[in-house]
């Protein structure tokens, strides 16, 4: 679903915000944007600005109802050692994920480039030539998946249910299902064009 509306945002981009700074000042920034917080002043403590955070969240779960943002998946507490192992689990999970991506990816490019060859996607080669590269392009290589991913799951990420199980299927069945996935929806949008 998430690279499905990445590949959307391709055909409708929104006014992309002009992002400078390290990933945790983008992170940051896009807490205060969400809390509807104003720029903090240059004179400002680390503790005042973490403090201004914590009170509009306070806020903002207040409006709620209770236990709308569950119990946290990972209940202890964790020192610089265990932050340590974690990021390098992360990291070698985020390099054999690019791997299978790069791979999936490559096999995407020939099988797109194979249409090419028949006689009859030949008269829609054009078409196909703006079609397809926007697309491919909101494909990234690297996952942003982060240890604050890790930090910010709730317990319902746990349970895990089969989905192929006759009563998840119940309610989840749809005509989009049977994309197994982006890479599948963008070959049936170059096939559209080439048949």
């Amino acid at each position: 679903e998430l690279e499905a509306s990445r590949m959307i945002l391709v055909n409708k981009p929104q006014k992309k915000a002009q992002e400078s700074g390290s990933p945790a000042f983008q992170e940051l920034k896009g807490i205060c944007m969400a809390l509807g917080m104003s720029k903090p002043p240059a004179n400002i403590t680390m503790f005042q600005f973490f403090s201004g955070i914590e009170k509009k969240l306070k806020e903002a779960l207040s409006r709620v109802p209770p236990n709308h943002v569950g119990e946290p998946l990972l209940k202890k507490p964790l020192g610089p050692v265990h932050m340590e192992k974690i990021e390098a689990i992360n990291q070698a999970l985020v390099n054999e994920y690019e791997v299978r991506r790069k791979m999936l990816l490559k096999r995407l490019d020939v099988t797109v480039q194979s249409f090419g060859w028949s006689d009859r996607a030949k008269t829609h080669a054009d078409k196909l030539s703006k079609v397809y590269p926007p697309l491919r392009s909101a494909l990234a290589n690297k996952s942003k998946v982060s240890v604050a991913h890790l930090l910010a799951a709730r317990q319902d990420f746990s349970k895990i249910l089969r989905t192929s199980s006759g009563k998840i299927r119940e309610k989840t069945a749809c005509a989009i299902n049977k994309v197994g996935s982006s890479v599948h929806a963008i070959l049936t949008v170059c096939i559209s064009f080439c048949t």
